[in-house]
């Protein structure tokens, strides 16, 4: 069963229907053959996302989500950290909506733990269009 629980550290909760965004999240997973545990978004600011980023990961740069993976074979599960800081600053950067921007990086997350990678050659595109995809499902509301 999916439990999908949003929090903040350090910053207002994001405008999302929490009820769509989970629905969404359910199936995009189910498209994957996936099923949906326990995923937990901490919506947090730019100071967080580092700390986080260079405690955990050893990385000292900023970015817009970073995804612990704690999935199954067959379920996926996770905390994802999103810095709604570098998602505003990426929405002015593409020329999106911030929204849209904060709606791609939350299933991006997602992605992740269905498998798709963004790191190596090629593998860039393959996340943008699978992001696309999803969007596409999202507005179009069957699911």
């Amino acid at each position: 069963m999916a439990n999908i629980v949003f929090e903040t550290e350090g910053v207002d909760m994001p405008a999302l229907d929490r009820e769509v965004v989970e629905k969404w999240i359910v199936a995009v997973a189910k498209g994957f053959g996936k099923a949906v545990g326990t995923l937990t978004y901490i919506f947090c600011d730019d100071d967080e996302i580092i700390r986080v980023n260079r405690e955990f990961l050893k990385h000292d740069y900023y970015t817009d989500i970073i995804t612990f993976d704690y999935s199954t074979r067959r379920r996926i599960s996770g905390d994802m950290y999103i810095s709604l800081d570098t998602v505003r600053t990426n929405a002015a950067l593409f020329g999106r909506e911030y929204d849209d921007e904060l709606r791609r990086v939350v299933i991006h997350g997602v992605l992740h733990l269905l498998g798709i990678n963004d790191k190596g050659p090629g593998e860039r595109e393959v996340m943008e269009q699978h992001e696309n995809d999803a969007l596409a499902l999202l507005y179009s509301g069957k699911f």
